[in-house]
């Protein structure tokens, strides 16, 4: 059993000490090794102790476990939080808006929405690209004929001023920025009103 316990040990000073193995005769070669562990920062004492007797086994397995210059520092893992944050907002980023092709406008009875050529919605999302102003549509109006461009640029967009000079008329529908106007019956295509300078200005999905 005394030769079991010697192999046991020096199976654990070769990988913990880095001794050299013993040789034929079971006689221990430290030597470099001991030299190697002082230089290593090793306790000489874990190293001397290490085949002395059985009762201290348990004794030199502590001190192996608890010997500093045997624990290894762990890794720190490097902070990704600026990749995270990326990632995120990522993550949380709008959906694509699109825009009518052709632009239609329309009457109370058309429906609004995105128009294609197949799905021809009235855009309730113009713009006017020579005033900067949202067109405003009101359903089942009309304009007055004796609306003129300084009406609309003294009241826009302030409805209990332009409701002046709006005319009840049902299935039409009134649109209006800050200098431009038209009342639609039926649905037309915006290429048609070369005169307006209105565009889509995107739907949400």
């Amino acid at each position: 059993m005394a030769d079991d316990l010697d192999r046991l040990l020096d199976e654990v000073e070769r990988r913990l000490c880095r001794l050299p193995d013993r040789g034929a005769t079971g006689s221990r070669r430290l030597g470099d090794g001991e030299a190697e562990g002082a230089k290593e920062g090793r306790s000489p004492k874990l190293l001397m102790r290490a085949g002395s007797s059985e009762e201290d086994l348990d004794d030199i397995i502590a001190e192996i476990c608890n010997d500093s210059s045997l624990i290894k520092t762990p890794l720190k893992l490097k902070s990704n939080s600026t990749g995270l944050t990326a990632e995120s907002s990522g993550a949380v980023l709008q959906a694509p808006k699109k825009r009518c092709c052709p632009v239609y406008l329309g009457g109370s009875a058309s429906p609004s929405g995105i128009g294609t050529n197949i799905s021809k919605r009235t855009c309730d999302q113009l713009r006017c690209t020579a005033c900067d102003f949202r067109v405003l549509l009101f359903n089942d109006y009309v304009w007055d004929q004796s609306c003129d461009y300084l009406f609309f640029r003294n009241n826009m967009p302030e409805l209990g001023k332009l409701r002046a000079k709006m005319i009840k008329k049902k299935g039409a529908r009134a649109y209006a920025c800050q200098c431009s106007w038209r009342s639609i019956d039926e649905l037309t295509d915006l290429q048609a009103q070369q005169q307006l300078r209105w565009v889509c200005g995107k739907h949400a999905e």
